[in-house]
């Protein structure tokens, strides 16, 4: 049987991020994948609400799964999305990030965290490769948000990036069309999807450009100064996706370069091992919360102040 990848997408039928989308599937295709794909505009998705059931239960060692299960199609895509090999992401980019249609899907996904739900046993763990497509009207600069926050929000299923690509100036659609190299590279993110699929996963690794973005651990452009972490744990410069920490050094060529830390790679957010320390972090901050009721008193006593004030809404 052969590997089955899927392409998900959140841009308009028939332009730009299906294109792009297709053309990368095209490639698994003609190598042997079983290949499925959608488009999050034909299903309801719902708005993550907030009520942190999921979290609550799995810190307390329970797999209750998302309170919105059985009110919208979130449920029955995570259960073929999870079944796959690998996924292939496409998004159209809105005010420097993905569509929010896009974001409401993916941020849905914490009630599906494969680190937290392997770590308290509720299931096997998967290894699962996935590739990005972000697509914009203009150049990086009014991007420079979507791959990163795409990233972002894969690694909760432990989806290992192995490629990803911008299609920049594209604004109309179908307009990719014009653009014989921007199709190609697309189809490179399928190829490099099945590259990714029959190497061991021991050996499974980036495949896109290696001198891309600054981080040399998931090549994100996205470097933020280091703040203290749980625990006390901090870094000079931290990745903002991947939670690399490390340093900026000046090479012999006068240029500047991320160096990660000896213990840099200790939370990495791409691994269930980093992962995994967030959901201790979890279960000791909201857990230590509902477990006191002092905490729970103070903040009864409180709360009808601001219950109190209403302001005129529009």
């Amino acid at each position: 049987m052969g590997f089955k990848v899927m392409g998900v997408t959140a841009g308009r039928k028939d332009s730009n991020c299906e294109i792009l989308l297709k053309e990368a599937l095209v490639a698994c295709q003609e190598q042997g994948a079983e290949v499925t794909m959608i488009n999050l505009k034909d299903y309801e998705i719902i708005d993550c609400n907030g009520c942190t059931s999921c979290t609550i239960g799995m810190s307390m060692g329970k797999h209750t799964g998302c309170s919105l299960d059985d009110k919208d199609d979130k449920k029955k895509i995570m259960e073929v999305m999870l079944d796959q090999d690998a996924v292939i992401f496409s998004a159209p980019t809105y005010d420097l990030m993905p569509s929010s249609l896009f974001l409401k899907f993916m941020h849905r996904n914490l009630a599906y965290e494969s680190a937290f739900l392997t770590k308290i046993g509720a299931i096997a763990p998967r290894d699962r490769v996935g590739a990005l497509i972000a697509v914009g009207g203009s150049t990086r600069s009014w991007q420079s948000m979507a791959l990163e926050c795409m990233q972002a929000t894969t690694f909760t299923n432990s989806f290992k990036i192995v490629d990803m690509f911008m299609a920049t100036q594209v604004p109309a659609p179908a307009q990719v069309l014009l653009y014989d190299e921007k199709i190609a590279r697309a189809r490179e993110i399928g190829q490099n999807i099945m590259k990714a699929l029959n190497t061991p996963v021991a050996e499974r690794k980036w495949l896109g450009n290696p001198e891309a973005g600054w981080c040399p651990n998931c090549h994100s452009n996205a470097l933020c100064l280091g703040e203290p972490q749980w625990k006390g744990l901090q870094y000079p410069i931290e990745c903002v996706v991947c939670g690399a920490g490390g340093d900026l050094v000046k090479t012999d060529d006068g240029k500047w370069k991320f160096v990660i830390a000896e213990n840099g790679l200790e939370r990495d957010r791409t691994t269930e091992e980093g992962r995994g320390i967030h959901c201790d972090e979890i279960a000791e901050t909201q857990g230590g919360f509902f477990m006191d009721p002092k905490k729970r008193e103070e903040v009864a006593q409180k709360l009808p102040k601001y219950k109190a004030i209403t302001f005129p809404g529009v």
